[in-house]
């Protein structure tokens, strides 16, 4: 018996719309509004101060890295994007002036890497640098980590490699910064990434290995070859808590950006964060650092495409069960590349059992149409996968099963107050023509619409 043929009886119409691939909302009542402090995740804890050590080594790495990437230069090596105001794009989500303010969590715009990829990724690599420069004696701890710029180090590093597997944004961000750092780096890249980004990463020094299956077969690949050099480390996005960590410390720069422009979190201002997802592990590090960070009063849900909504099936599954999209019935084909992926990550699915608030469904023609409604509102340019998180607000206040969600959580009451905040991706990074081609579909799109 299929995952898809077990669903409650009350379930049934959500199921019917997940096999359908229409627009749907799942709501997560395993939900905890204080859960532990530690957390466990497949036999390991972590907690908020896992989150600060992931922060304060890319604090330690941040004279390195405004050496080598020239753009963090005027940062100081600080990878971060801007909290952007985004009243003037709500009438074209249908959001009403009493549902509440809207901001976008610019990770679109993130220099480097060009997409949310870049903390989670970024991270892990940073992390393997450190143990080895300290296991070779290259630097001091926690001393200026800028000598790793020096030949002397890159020979070191030059002796290992970083592999990964990737549709293409982790790919980018792990190449890139592997490839910069001195390392030996391949990316394992799914059939359905984009030929722009595997050039990108060629361009850079990388080499990247094409697999005819999906994320899923590319990752398998990688991992197995991996495994088979005792100088290569791999970066597994669905098993790395490294990676997770290195998103959960964007936590605590929202923090800071949030005060600074005066929006309160609490029972009467809740934060309601909206965030595109894959595998699950960057949302999931999101979320964690949120709900460590900024406590109950934030509720996070995960936006995916309607042929791949992998989160949400394994959400809905059983103790032990891994379902994949392919087992109901779905093709895992998507224009959003970063999403198109078969099956959650265990880690994530179990991280985020009591701090999810939810996960919602999109096609593919919404995000095209959004991503030319935030182009003409805001000016932003942003890629598919980046636009999975603005169907959310009108999903809680338009549906059943949304409304139903925000009567009995409160939140309802206190809408007006509230604050919706949709976590961007990519698109920094995305060519001209490719970029021209999104918005004339999304034009089609809404002209179609009417």
């Amino acid at each position: 018996m299929t995952t898809a043929e077990t669903q409650p009886a009350g379930d049934a119409l959500l199921a019917t719309r997940l096999r359908n691939a229409q627009p749907a909302l799942w709501i997560n009542t395993a939900r905890q509004a204080l859960p532990a402090v530690a957390l466990p995740a497949l036999g390991k804890s972590i907690s908020l101060d896992d989150t600060k050590a992931a922060a304060a080594r890319l604090a330690r790495f941040a004279g390195l890295l405004a050496e080598v990437f020239p753009e963090l230069l005027a940062a100081d090596g600080v990878v971060e994007s801007p909290l952007l105001p985004a009243a003037a794009l709500q009438p074209a989500l249908g959001m009403a002036d009493n549902q509440g303010r809207l901001f976008i969590k610019a990770d679109h715009s993130l220099p480097v890497a060009g997409s949310i990829k870049a903390r989670g990724g970024m991270h892990e690599v940073l992390e393997f640098a450190e143990r080895l420069a300290l296991q070779h004696g290259l630097v001091e701890p926690g001393v200026d980590y800028r000598a790793l710029a020096t030949s002397q180090a890159r020979a070191v590093l030059s002796r290992y490699q970083v592999a990964v597997g990737s549709t293409g944004n982790l790919g980018l961000s792990i190449g890139v910064v592997a490839s910069a750092l001195g390392f030996k780096a391949t990316v394992h890249m799914s059939a359905d990434a984009k030929e722009w980004k595997k050039d990108r990463l060629r361009q850079c020094g990388v080499q990247v290995v094409e697999h005819a299956g999906d994320y899923e077969r590319a990752v398998a690949a990688g991992r197995a070859e991996a495994a088979a050099d005792p100088l290569c480390h791999f970066v597994d996005d669905e098993q790395s808590f490294s990676l997770l960590l290195g998103y959960s410390a964007a936590a605590l720069h929202l923090q800071r950006q949030l005060a600074e422009q005066g929006v309160a979190v609490d029972a009467e201002h809740p934060l309601i964060v909206y965030l595109p997802c894959g595998v699950g592990g960057a949302p999931a590090g999101i979320t964690f650092g949120l709900r460590q960070v900024l406590g109950p009063h934030v509720h996070c849900f995960f936006a995916e495409p309607v042929q791949s909504p992998c989160f949400m099936v394994q959400m809905m599954a059983g103790q032990g069960e891994h379902p994949s999209v392919y087992d109901w019935g779905l093709t895992n084909r998507t224009e959003a590349d970063g999403l198109a992926v078969p099956r959650a990550s265990l880690l994530a699915a179990e991280l985020m059992r009591p701090l999810l608030s939810g996960v919602f469904t999109v096609a593919d023609d919404t995000l095209f149409a959004q991503l030319v409604q935030v182009l003409d509102a805001l000016g932003e340019r942003i890629e598919p996968s980046a636009a999975a998180g603005f169907s959310g607000p009108a999903l809680l206040t338009g549906t059943t099963a949304g409304q139903a969600w925000l009567r009995a959580t409160g939140v309802g009451a206190a809408l007006p107050q509230a604050t919706h905040l949709v976590w961007t991706t990519g698109g920094l990074l995305v060519p001209d023509a490719q970029y021209q081609g999104f918005v004339q579909r999304g034009r089609a799109v809404l002209a179609a619409r009417g």
